[in-house]
């Protein structure tokens, strides 16, 4: 049937909406497509389109549908649920977003930033910096996450404390729909209150119900002034007393506090180049705080030593360490951005992306360490994340010196644990990440039979064939 589907004919017309040389058919060059960053992951594809207009995403989507033939949209590529992969069958085509390149307008007194799809989010930053302003989403792969892809998957990172999810960072779109008409939805308006939010049910819908080509997003004043600090902890009870003084003494102010395990940091310091340890003694948990203030006076700093001489007072914190300087600040978050590819060093990964109420996150650590050891004897939990807004990586590298085939065999016993405690201490099973292929199983344990039928409903609403992106979510 795909051999049918897929004849020369067929490419060829496909091709020509994009021009030969953006039609990739070379085993070679189709390579980088197919296969997710950490391999977990692999698909076919008869061909890679990468369209540079939404014209031409709008007419290979109507061909498509015509045709019944799936679109998996993509952008950088970063995803870690497999939601950018085709299908092992080689029956859908990849649609690469990459060449859509354009920063249409940048409107610095009204706050806004119209930008297409392919635009990395180092680039958005770099734009609106340009203007005098600032784009504050931010994850580690930012120098190839597109925006189409952060909005696609309503990424979070290491801002969303102080500036929300890619979702919150929105005001309008544009997209693509199954059949190729194109919604142009780039509204700079921050209320709009009419009818259903047509926005907000595209973003974080992983390609399923549109293809994003282009969106308005918020920008806002640079800080005057930031100050970072590490704090060394004795555990995650200590952690959520430091956040709730946090809270009280800066306010709007606290823009990060980032919680990592010791093994976390002790991977990266081994495995990632150019990372240093903050303190002199190991300790078990760490804190990374973050503040940032407009205008002048030193706020930040003031306010920054001010909580932690309440935690010291408390006896909440083993050791702090502030930095003196930008670079020394870089040097911090370099560190906690090193922890997720840091565990590639230390063998097999078994890697959870979960929230949790932020009060309850150390009762999560407690017994998830103890269903790791259950499931796999000598695994080690590698927890890190954005305790601000509950959100954890919880990954578990296989235990030292252990089979890696093995350990990774486990992946769906040990996740089936996770998910379960998460969800009985009111959690989510995907904070950040999306639902993908990895987690479409697990999705259907813990949705309600009426959340799923509404999703369900939707999708058959805006893609009666099923051609957007099969297979993935639901």
């Amino acid at each position: 049937m795909a051999t049918k589907i897929f004849s020369p004919e067929l490419i060829s017309r496909f091709a020509d909406i994009v021009g030969a040389a953006n039609a990739l058919t070379g085993t070679d060059d189709k390579a980088p497509y197919l296969r997710e960053w950490r391999d977990r992951y692999t698909g076919k594809t008869p061909v890679v389109l990468r369209p540079q207009t939404s014209d031409e995403v709008s007419r290979i989507l109507a061909l498509a549908h015509d045709e019944g033939i799936g679109i998996v949209a993509q952008g950088g590529n970063t995803g870690l649920v497999g939601g950018q992969i085709p299908s092992a069958a080689g029956d859908q085509i990849v649609l690469s977003l990459t060449r859509m390149k354009k920063v249409r307008d940048v409107d610095a007194a009204g706050g806004t930033m119209i930008v297409e799809a392919g635009v990395t989010l180092a680039e958005a930053q770099h734009a609106a910096e340009g203007a005098g302003r600032l784009f504050p989403l931010s994850l580690a792969s930012e120098g190839s996450a597109t925006i189409g892809g952060v909005l696609a998957t309503n990424a979070g990172g290491t801002a969303v404390l102080a500036y929300g999810n890619a979702r919150n960072l929105a005001l309008g779109l544009e997209a693509v729909l199954a059949d190729g008409r194109v919604w142009n939805g780039l509204r700079r308006l921050k209320k709009d209150n009419t009818g259903y939010d047509l926005r907000d049910l595209l973003i974080g819908s992983e390609g399923t119900l549109g293809v994003i080509t282009a969106a308005c997003l918020k920008l806002f004043p640079i800080p005057a002034e930031r100050e970072t600090a590490i704090v060394a902890l004795e555990s995650p009870a200590a952690a959520l007393k430091l956040f709730r003084i946090a809270e009280a003494e800066a306010g709007s102010a606290l823009t990060a506090f980032e919680l990592w395990a010791h093994q976390a940091q002790d991977f990266a310091l081994r495995y990632m180049p150019n990372t240093r340890d903050a303190f002199a003694d190991a300790h078990p948990w760490y804190v990374l705080i973050e503040l940032s203030h407009g205008g002048d006076g030193a706020r930040s700093s003031s306010a920054l030593e001010q909580l932690l001489t309440i935690a010291h007072a408390q006896e909440l914190i083993r050791d702090a360490a502030l930095a003196r300087s930008l670079s020394q600040a870089q040097d911090f978050w370099h560190l906690r951005e090193a922890f997720s590819e840091a565990q590639k060093g230390a063998g097999g990964s078994i890697k959870h992306d979960i929230s949790v109420p932020i009060a309850r996150i150390p009762e999560f650590l407690l017994h998830a360490a103890e269903i790791v050891e259950q499931v796999a004897p000598g695994a080690r939990p590698v927890p890190f994340g954005h305790f601000g807004d509950g959100n954890l990586h919880y990954n578990i590298s296989q235990p030292e010196g252990g089979d890696k085939a093995q350990f990774l065999s486990l992946w769906e016993t040990m996740s089936d644990a996770i998910f379960e405690l998460v969800s009985e201490l009111g959690g989510s099973i995907s904070a950040e990440h999306g639902i993908g292929q990895m987690k479409r199983e697990a999705l259907r344990q813990h949705k309600s039979a009426i959340e799923l039928d509404m999703m369900r409903a939707i999708k058959q609403a805006l893609d009666p064939k099923g051609i957007l992106n099969p297979g993935k979510v639901l």
